[in-house]
């Protein structure tokens, strides 16, 4: 690994602009595709349920497609899975729109969840050898900027709405060109060999034709961080309307400021967020995160007022903003020879809070309300501030940095 402040070489800094190329693609896809989810439900006359199901199909198979790709990365590296995964992402979303019958709308989600998992965990590792050359924090950044994507991706929704697009015509407008913008960034993302430069050497220590192995037992804390994040994440981005409406009664124009506010604070402190992580540290910065996100929910949960339930969710942002990044940072450090295995693992944990924190919510909702649903991320992102020590760099031992385990 290079020194902290080591100088990035012109090749460092062009494999810097194709990944953030390749999470502000990421980014205005999920959103173009998430913004038309009504759209695609009425198109299609879906229940609540089907629909229910139809989006739960996308995190479950996006955990297939990130354990496929932390296989496939360890071999041929991560821009190969990119070059080919990433353009699929945008294919799937405009296929969904072309659609005819729910028959393909499902098979359109099922190949976007698969290349979603694999884009999550590629770019992730991409960022993650980016930020090992540049010898400081930089994996924030590119978060940040998937979070501008999403923005626009929304306004366009917006935008295309207003001038009544259909749906084909909506998504490829804003996904063909992104797909271009994949294809050509993944000819500047790093290659096998300078992704995974202590590869042949892990594989020596290895032992003779044995591969070299990450050990689950040091990545439970991120993978367990990462889960209660998303736990929190979907809560808000699933329910925080809903919670506005039933609970507080907010007027048609005051509920969408809620998740405005959370993903506000999650751009904003994103954009700062690597010099924090510098300045104190990951662990402390996680520690952190994870009290400021705990406080969030406990003024959600106890708001009497519209304005502290916006405050609330702004904190939430703050608080959870950071934890994602550093989860793959961390997830990075203890894979030395930069297979990509850990940071895979760690993504697919992603989309088990996803699914965990929509189940819970929604089933504490509909038995008790929604002020106890929401105090279940409470006590998960209060979790966090104790899994932070696991986010503590490490000093590697070269002869005992990874180990052989059995997936």
């Amino acid at each position: 690994m290079p020194a902290q402040d080591s100088v990035p070489t012109p090749r460092d800094r062009q494999a810097r602009l194709a990944t953030f190329a390749v999470f502000f693609v990421q980014g205005l896809t999920f959103a173009t595709l998430l913004t038309q989810v009504a759209a695609l439900q009425k198109k299609h006359g879906l229940t609540d349920g089907e629909l229910t199901i139809l989006l739960l199909v996308v995190p479950v198979i996006a955990g297939v497609g990130s354990a496929l790709a932390g296989a496939a990365a360890s071999r041929w590296g991560s821009r190969l899975i990119l070059r080919l995964a990433q353009p699929l992402a945008c294919a799937a979303v405009v296929l969904a729109g072309l659609a005819p019958n729910v028959t393909m709308l499902v098979a359109a989600n099922v190949l976007f969840g698969l290349s979603l998992g694999g884009v999550d965990a590629g770019m992730n590792m991409q960022g993650v050898a980016v930020e090992r050359e540049y010898g400081r924090a930089v994996l924030t950044g590119f978060h940040a900027l998937w979070s501008v994507a999403a923005v626009i991706g929304s306004l366009w929704a917006s935008a295309a709405a207003t001038l009544d697009l259909g749906l084909p015509v909506t998504f490829a407008i804003a996904l063909v060109p992104a797909a271009a913008v994949a294809v050509l960034s993944s000819l500047w993302l790093y290659r096998p060999e300078e992704e995974h430069p202590a590869a042949a050497v892990q594989d020596e220590s290895a032992g003779a034709g044995r591969p070299a192995g990450v050990a689950w037992r040091p990545i439970i804390p991120l993978c367990l961080a990462m889960a209660f994040l998303y736990v929190g994440d979907s809560s808000v981005s699933n329910f925080g309307t809903v919670f506005m409406d039933k609970v507080l009664h907010a007027s048609a124009t005051v509920i969408p400021l809620a998740l405005g506010a959370y993903q506000l604070t999650t751009f904003l402190v994103r954009v700062g967020g690597d010099f924090a992580v510098r300045r104190w540290g990951p662990a402390a910065i996680v520690r952190a995160g994870g009290s400021v996100a705990t406080l969030g929910f406990v003024a959600i949960v106890a708001a009497p007022t519209v304005p502290l339930a916006i405050a609330g969710f702004a904190l939430t942002g703050i608080g959870l903003s950071v934890v994602a990044p550093q989860s793959f940072s961390a997830a990075g450090r203890l894979d030395p020879a930069g297979t990509g295995v850990a940071i895979a693992r760690v993504n697919m944990f992603n989309y088990v809070g996803f699914i965990v924190g929509a189940a819970l919510v929604g089933g504490l909702a509909d038995a008790s309300g929604f002020r106890v649903a929401f105090a279940a991320p409470l006590v998960l992102a209060a979790a966090i501030i104790l899994l932070a020590r696991g986010f503590q760099p490490r000093t590697a031992d070269p002869a005992t940095a990874t180990t052989v385990v059995t997936p």
